[in-house]
């Protein structure tokens, strides 16, 4: 079957979204492989993309390896909502722990008065 991977994506996709019938589902083909286009409603891109991307990376890595099988190169793209703004990394929290409390930052000279207590 030549559209195994369009099949698969369209059920995997409309497992995880509340508006399955917004799905759209493109498939190019040319001499740098297959490239697939994935469109869906504004309100479902939190699931297809996931918690910091791992689930576009899952369906991306299954895509791979159906392409794999076909002997061909297959890729996922994920079309962005029109008049949608990505936060500027500045505001993104820098790390795990940046809820917690701030860290005391002390002088070197204290640092090695701590370590000399050791």
């Amino acid at each position: 079957m030549e559209e195994a991977d369009k099949v698969f994506l369209e059920y995997v996709v409309k497992a995880l979204v509340d508006n399955p019938n917004d799905i759209k589902i493109e498939r190019t083909v040319d001499e740098m492989g297959v490239l697939i286009t994935l469109t869906v409603n504004p309100a479902d891109m939190g699931k297809i993309i996931g918690r910091m991307g791992n689930t576009a990376k899952a369906i991306r890595t299954l895509l791979r390896i159906i392409g794999m099988k076909n002997n061909a190169r297959v890729n996922l793209k994920i079309n962005e909502p029109e008049g949608s703004t990505r936060p500027e990394r500045s505001d993104r929290s820098v790390g795990a722990n940046s809820a917690s409390a701030p860290i005391s930052m002390k002088t070197v000279d204290e640092a090695m008065e701590d370590l000399k207590g050791i």
